[in-house]
């Protein structure tokens, strides 16, 4: 528990440091608080842009900031002298992914109090943000394991982040976008936000995002056996 913590406050301290990386936390809570102040508009659907941005931020924030992190640490060799001073593989991921999620969900804090969400509603918003991001979480740390540098992070993890950050948007106006967007967690986080306010949520979109999340921790098992942290 010391190792994971130690690691938790180190990317903390790095972050601070780290502005690219900070603004993925900032942006969408930022830019969800503009547009609902900014734009009105007649037959609008409430909090129309807090859920549109809240899984755009799902698909976005959390991947590009593990698989940065854990492609930066290993091309600066940071994360081999760490595994070589007892941090454990587990507990550096512990760590990271611990303060990813953690720096996440305040930001999902931000976007439910914009949208006015109260009491169960506001804590059902936080539920379905959380299983969004851990999903989210996974996909980075595979494609940070598996890249060797930062550009090579870079060049993967931006269109996978442009997939799973737009489709949502995206979906909502193609049927046909729809259809297929509905297998990626991020567009069941927009789905089971749409229906809080409605009698039951369904589901599917929880089993949606369970098999997107087994995925992409099978993919950072593979990713781990084949490029190794160590």
């Amino acid at each position: 528990m010391r190792n994971i913590k130690a690691v938790f406050w180190k990317q903390i301290r790095d972050t601070l440091k780290n502005k690219t990386i900070l603004i993925q936390f900032v942006m969408f809570p930022f830019m969800a608080f503009v547009m609902e102040q900014a734009v009105v508009m007649e037959e609008m659907p409430d909090h129309f842009f807090v859920n549109l941005f809240s899984s755009m931020y799902v698909g976005m924030a959390p991947l590009i900031v593990m698989s940065a992190i854990l492609a930066e640490e290993k091309e600066d060799c940071t994360l081999k002298v760490l595994l070589m001073s007892d941090v454990k593989p587990i507990e550096y991921l512990t760590g990271t992914g611990g303060y990813v999620w953690s720096a996440c969900m305040l930001g999902s804090c931000v976007l439910g109090l914009v949208g006015g969400y109260q009491g169960r509603e506001f804590a059902a918003f936080l539920g379905i943000m959380a299983g969004g991001i851990a999903a989210s979480l996974f996909v980075g740390a595979a494609i940070g394991t598996w890249s060797k540098n930062q550009m090579m992070a870079t060049s993967i993890g931006v269109p996978v982040m442009m997939l799973f950050s737009f489709l949502p948007m995206l979906s909502m106006f193609n049927e046909t976008v729809h259809k297929i967007a509905g297998i990626f967690y991020s567009e069941q986080v927009r789905i089971l936000i749409d229906q809080m306010g409605q009698h039951g949520m369904e589901m599917k979109s929880f089993v949606v995002i369970f098999l997107n999340m087994a995925a992409a921790l099978c993919c950072f098992v593979l990713a781990y056996r084949k490029c190794g942290l160590s």
